[in-house]
């Protein structure tokens, strides 16, 4: 899995669907970073966040249908952040994706004894488990408490959301705020300097 140059932003170890969504970032220069970009990329991030048991291995069809709710989810938290409407299309296929799967964990034996709860779905099912337990996650952010703090990182050409931590958060990172205090330091000199020149 490509590792992301920025830190996860605020929520998005707790919310899967906000990690979904911040999995591909932009940065200055026109650089994309897509840590689902190829079929083991997707499989190795669904892995470490507990959503694929060890061993399993999407296909690019799956790693497909993962990007496209990782786009629907983005159109869902944009209009929820812009307080618009959301499309019916990706609000049709958010609602499908959480219909895919049974959410409840059977009971299963640990390999070394003891009692623990698992996905018990088919291999086949992988990538429809991760996704229905994701859209359900959004459907919990979108619709509990903790939607009035969703929001979208002002710096650009940033496009991540997280979870604002205090009402005059602006930024997903520290290395977000810096471009952006940096951005405007710079641009209050060149400024102060061409007032210099004319006057």
């Amino acid at each position: 899995m490509r590792e992301l140059p920025l830190p996860p932003s605020p929520g998005a170890l707790e919310h899967p669907s906000i990690d979904l969504v911040n999995s591909v970032i932009r940065l200055p220069g026109d650089v994309v970073v897509d840590a689902i970009e190829t079929p083991a990329d997707a499989t190795s991030w669904l892995i470490e966040r507990g959503l694929a048991a060890e061993g399993s291995m999407l296909e690019s069809y799956c790693q497909n249908r993962l990007l496209g709710m990782r786009e629907d989810l983005r159109e869902a938290f944009a209009a929820a952040v812009d307080g618009v409407r959301l499309g019916e299309h990706a609000l049709d296929r958010i609602n499908a994706a959480m219909k895919a799967a049974p959410q409840v964990p059977l009971l299963g034996m640990a390999p070394g004894g003891g009692f623990v709860r698992v996905p018990e779905h088919p291999v086949t099912q992988v990538v429809e488990q991760a996704m229905s337990g994701i859209a359900e996650d959004a459907a919990t952010l979108l619709t509990g408490d903790e939607a009035p703090l969703l929001a979208r990182c002002e710096a650009e050409p940033c496009i991540r959301f997280f979870l604002r931590t205090h009402a005059r958060r602006q930024w997903c990172s520290t290395r977000c705020g810096d471009r952006v205090r940096a951005a405007r330091a710079y641009a209050r000199k060149k400024e102060a300097a061409a007032a210099d020149a004319r006057g």
